[in-house]
């Protein structure tokens, strides 16, 4: 190898972040070409994760490593929500022991790279797209075990759960979070249920608020949140609310 391939190998190995995926765009940023990091693995100093995408040899990657280099590198519009976002901020009702699920949220039209997808990170990765909110609206870039990811703000990330549940979350454990979310800030959490396209989400919200007499409920106008009309049903045989026109668990009503 020249001397001038060794600089490039040595600056290289110099500005990457252990832990972070490097991905060809970034790799090329770094004057490091398709061909020649094809001889940095033959030569053992890099792995392959997949098509484009490279971890440093006997570094240990995580699945925030590889989010970090998507977000970061390719610049796709997909970040951490729901339960995930509030676990990470402290906010998760249970302390789970193995493989918890890490849900990340996009719009319906973006698609995560194969390498993504297909890598064993440890977690299983559940890739949630919708059009329940803007993707640019309260999620902000955090740093998580030295990485910059973007998460969602606890108002944002509740609503994201309320919208998994109760299929893919439970309704309960919703909940029991809420219950703790007690600075929840009004002009945030305003924002969000006005732009919120599920009625549905934005009626359980108000009414589990409700329920547990959460200080934000107070400070929002809901004459600028469009509830919409008509009975909505969680699940069927559910207890009838009739303050917000939904049918819900029992276990959720009779919960204390």
């Amino acid at each position: 190898m020249s001397i001038t391939v060794d600089k490039k190998l040595k600056n290289l190995l110099e500005r990457w972040p252990s832990g972070l995926v490097a991905t060809s765009p970034w790799l090329k940023e770094m004057s490091i070409s398709g061909q020649l990091a094809q001889r940095y693995l033959k030569s053992g100093w890099i792995e392959s994760l997949g098509r484009a995408a490279y971890k440093r040899t006997n570094d240990k990657i995580n699945w925030y490593g590889g989010l970090a280099a998507i977000q970061g590198q390719l610049s796709l519009d997909v970040h951490v929500g729901g339960p995930t976002a509030l676990s990470i901020k402290g906010s998760a009702h249970y302390v789970r022991l193995g493989k918890e699920r890490i849900f990340l949220f996009s719009a319906l039209n973006q698609k995560l790279p194969k390498w993504f997808l297909d890598y064993d990170w440890g977690n299983p990765i559940e890739h949630i797209k919708t059009s329940m909110l803007p993707s640019s609206i309260d999620v902000k870039s955090y740093e998580f075990n030295g990485m910059d990811i973007k998460i969602s703000s606890p108002e944002r990330a509740i609503l994201e759960c309320l919208y998994l549940s109760p299929k893919n979350f439970d309704l309960l454990e919703c909940y029991q979070i809420m219950e703790g979310l007690t600075t929840l800030r009004p002009k945030v959490l305003q924002e969000l249920l006005e732009w919120c396209s599920s009625i549905r989400v934005k009626r359980l919200f108000l009414y589990m608020a409700d329920k547990a007499s959460l200080p934000v409920l107070k400070h929002l106008d809901l004459d600028n949140i469009d509830l919409g009309k008509g009975d909505r049903s969680i699940v069927k045989n559910g207890v009838y609310n009739s303050q917000y026109r939904i049918s819900l668990p029992k276990e959720l009503v009779d919960y204390v």
